[in-house]
């Protein structure tokens, strides 16, 4: 009796659902249960989804449930006016039922596993949403609210037009009022007498800017004109209502990550703040410690900077990589790709100048040379101006401003005349070659004598002669004196008086300088007399009167 019972109020079952989202059972009672299957079918009324099927019911697939709950659901809202909507559970599922006939059913295979409700819950959501639906199908046909609707529209229509007047105005007045302000500040921004801004290109930012600006405030008036108007009207309502919800999704979303990123910001600060510190704190330390009369050899004067530089480069990078992190967004696969990238440059264009640096910090802590001092690297030969981390400045005797690169000079023979002086100045040296017939004692005199006459050379130490070399035609002298500079042409104009006043010294008496291959003995000897010193174009000066002519 009790299983005849069943049979029978399936039947009724079966029966009473005909028009909505059951069809008979095939032969066998195959499809009794639902099925969860790939496709979805929403049910959609007014614009609105009250429930989207995803199970095969009694044979009916999510498709033909969806269109036959749509079919069943606008005749009831044609045929009646005060509906009821209730829901009532059944074995096959949850019944929804509006002004007591059925509209379809819920199985718990329609529920969306990603949600974590029953279909109890799901049941009761679109219990919800038919009732509202009712309630806009009840609204949709009322004149007066259609009137009522129809009148906010046209007053948000008006408020919005005068919103965008009011926008335009105030950009042209705001722009009036920057570019006042551009013109009377925009020219006290200085550096060493140098406008820092230019007004021109300063006028053109702040006039984009307001321009961009004023596009971003009418989108968002328009944005909010358009949910508000469509938010009146029921058949509109759902398009409105999903306008305001991703806007004010946004705005959240916005601000939760904001806030979410404020924590590591505050780490991220706190640990720059650090570095900070410890950079000043160090920075003092190695000054006082360059100095003092420190035992380090590494660390004085001249290498503190490079020292200094080098410590504040350590503790920046490992600021970074300590607050890296906390930064927003370092987890994302956008910064990383970034850093992915950055590295892939540095570790592909790195390798000359990492060479370079080295070598600047070879050159700076073996103390090859300092600032100052006078050297020859290769061909070159200057007062040291600046030795840099990549390259090392330069400046020759004729004025000259060299660059040469770290790596080339630690390549290269380095001869500092500075190093082998007492105090402050260099040496100076030159190189004749005078025949065997010239006694060496008086071409060691004479180069003596020169070097005396020479202003800017020092005594003492006094000057001295060293013959080099006994070549196969002639002995090879070569003068070492020392100068003191006064000036960046120094050595050059020392050197060229010098040169000078061998000269004289020579042809004063009667020795000649030169060097052929020997072939014969000359006529006579090939001096220049003291009364063809100064044959035209030369005129003799006051600083040469008297040095023997």
């Amino acid at each position: 009796m009790h299983r005849l019972l069943r049979v029978f109020a399936t039947a009724m079952f079966v029966v009473f659902a005909g028009g909505s989202a059951f069809a008979a059972a095939p032969e066998g009672g195959s499809g009794e249960r639902a099925e969860p299957t790939a496709s979805e079918a929403p049910l959609v009324i007014f614009n609105r989804t009250v429930f989207v099927f995803r199970a095969t019911l009694m044979g009916a697939s999510p498709a033909v449930r969806a269109s036959r709950a749509r079919s069943a659901l606008l005749e009831i809202l044609r045929a009646r006016k005060d509906l009821e909507v209730s829901v009532k559970d059944n074995p096959e599922g949850q019944l929804l039922i509006v002004g007591g006939s059925l509209v379809f059913a819920v199985a718990a295979a329609d529920v969306d596993p990603r949600s974590h409700e029953t279909h109890q819950d799901a049941a009761n959501r679109a219990a919800a949403q038919l009732r509202l639906v009712i309630a806009e199908s009840h609204e949709a046909r009322s004149f007066d609210a259609m009137l009522r609707a129809a009148m906010l529209s046209v007053v948000a229509t008006l408020v919005f037009a005068l919103l965008l007047w009011g926008v335009t105005k105030l950009r042209r007045s705001g722009s009036r009022a920057l570019l006042s302000l551009t013109a009377r500040q925009a020219g006290a921004i200085k550096i060493a007498d140098t406008h820092l801004i230019e007004r021109q290109h300063l006028v053109r930012v702040l006039l984009k800017t307001m321009k961009v600006l004023r596009w971003l405030v009418v989108a968002l008036l328009t944005y909010e004109w358009l949910g508000f108007v469509l938010s009146r009207f029921p058949y509109t309502r759902p398009w409105g209502e999903r306008l305001n919800d991703y806007l004010l999704d946004v705005a959240t979303n916005i601000i939760d990550g904001i806030l979410h990123a404020l924590p590591g910001l505050g780490v991220a600060a706190a640990i720059f703040l650090l570095a900070r510190f410890f950079v000043g704190f160090l920075g003092n330390f190695l000054e006082r410690l360059a100095s003092s009369e420190s035992a380090l050899s590494w660390i004085g004067p001249d290498t503190m900077p490079t020292t200094r530089r080098l410590f504040n480069i350590g503790i920046w990078l490992f600021a970074i990589a300590m607050a890296y992190p906390y930064l927003p967004g370092a987890q994302t696969e956008a910064f990383k790709g970034i850093s992915v990238l950055l590295g892939l440059m540095v570790s592909l264009g790195a390798s000359s100048i990492v060479g370079q640096g080295a070598a600047g910090l070879i050159l700076t802590y073996t103390r090859t040379m300092r600032p100052g001092e006078y050297v020859r690297v290769g061909e070159n030969e200057g007062t040291v101006i600046r030795i840099g981390m990549f390259t090392t400045t330069i400046r020759t005797g004729l004025g000259e401003e060299l660059t040469l690169p770290n790596s080339v000079i630690t390549r290269a023979v380095t001869r500092n005349y500075s190093r082998a002086v007492d105090g402050a100045g260099f040496i100076v040296d030159t190189t004749v070659t005078i025949g065997y017939d010239t006694p060496w004692r008086q071409v060691e005199a004479m180069l003596i004598e020169a070097a005396k006459r020479t202003p800017g050379i020092i005594d003492p130490p006094a000057p001295r002669v060293f013959q080099t070399a006994l070549a196969d035609y002639y002995p090879e002298y070569r003068l070492v004196a020392q100068a003191i500079p006064s000036g960046p042409l120094a050595r050059a104009e020392v050197l060229t008086r010098l040169h000078a006043n061998i000269q004289d010294v020579f042809n004063e008496h009667g020795v000649q300088i030169m060097s052929p291959h020997y072939m014969m003995d000359p006529h006579a000897a090939k001096v220049v007399r003291p009364e063809d010193w100064y044959k035209a174009p030369a005129i003799k000066s006051g600083d040469e009167t008297g040095r023997g002519a």
